[in-house]
């Protein structure tokens, strides 16, 4: 193998299949590998021209039709959060995250199967193993972490540690911001809106750590799954122009940001 065939990434296109959030729409996909020394680069290229990160593959949509998925990233100094935000951060006053290396155990893939039981029940993730969480977690050649949402225990205070995990997010450190590569949580804890949780705790380690985004995916417009992306504000949607800057929810995204 040539050192330019290792260096340049080649590129791949799916065939079409049925699109999971808009019921009679098909998607395919434009994807290509991220190994070698390179691939934190890469993944910090490919992320800011809309990819995401599933595993050793970067992906991003290409459907023929439809341009319904636009990639979204907080803008993490200039959030402030709401009141009903701010509810849910009080909610989880007694939750303690703590950030780790990239390490698969027994305990988050409990909470992971359960989670997929009661969300995802007939989702493509249904019939993952401990061994395919191990892989979803470990097959990453870019800068990972795991970060762990526990509740409080009665020696959290001297230790700095959690006890009950309550939730997890997989999320890789890009060289401008944090990008939320997945997340899950104890289904028993629906009180506490974790998912939102997360999210608030992640702008915040942003803005801790200098780093000016958090990036959340795909935001989808008519996908009722995908709503609660567009309450994150201030926030950037990747358009064919580049990065528009929304600040209010309904608004049109103004001029092409830096």
């Amino acid at each position: 193998m040539t050192q330019h065939s290792r260096d340049t990434p080649q590129f791949y296109l799916t065939a079409p299949s049925p699109c999971p959030y808009l019921p009679g729409r098909h998607e395919r996909k434009v994807f290509t590998h991220l190994v070698g020394e390179r691939a934190g680069d890469l993944n910090d290229l490919l992320t800011h021209g809309g990819f995401r990160r599933s595993q050793s593959i970067a992906y991003r949509p290409a459907c023929d039709q439809c341009r319904a998925c636009v990639s979204v990233r907080v803008i993490a100094n200039e959030f402030r959060p709401s009141r009903n935000f701010r509810k849910v951060l009080a909610r989880n006053a007694d939750i303690i995250g703590e950030q780790r290396s990239a390490v698969p155990t027994s305990e988050q893939y409990s909470v992971f199967r359960a989670y997929l039981d009661a969300r995802h029940r007939h989702g493509g993730m249904a019939d993952m193993t401990v061994l395919d969480y191990a892989m979803m977690v470990e097959d990453s050649h870019v800068e990972t972490r795991i970060i762990e949402y526990r509740k409080r225990g009665p020696d959290s205070g001297i230790t700095g540690r959690g006890e009950e995990l309550i939730a997890v997010a997989l999320t890789d450190v890009l060289s401008d911001g944090l990008s939320m590569v997945y997340s899950f949580f104890d289904p028993g804890q629906v009180s506490r809106s974790m998912g939102t949780f997360m999210i608030l705790d992640h702008i915040a380690r942003a803005r801790r750590q200098g780093l000016p985004y958090v990036y959340l995916g795909y935001w989808i417009d008519g996908s009722k799954k995908m709503d609660y992306k567009a309450r994150f504000l201030p926030q950037q949607r990747l358009a064919p122009s580049g990065w528009l800057r929304v600040d209010a929810q309904g608004d049109a995204a103004s001029e092409p940001q830096d």
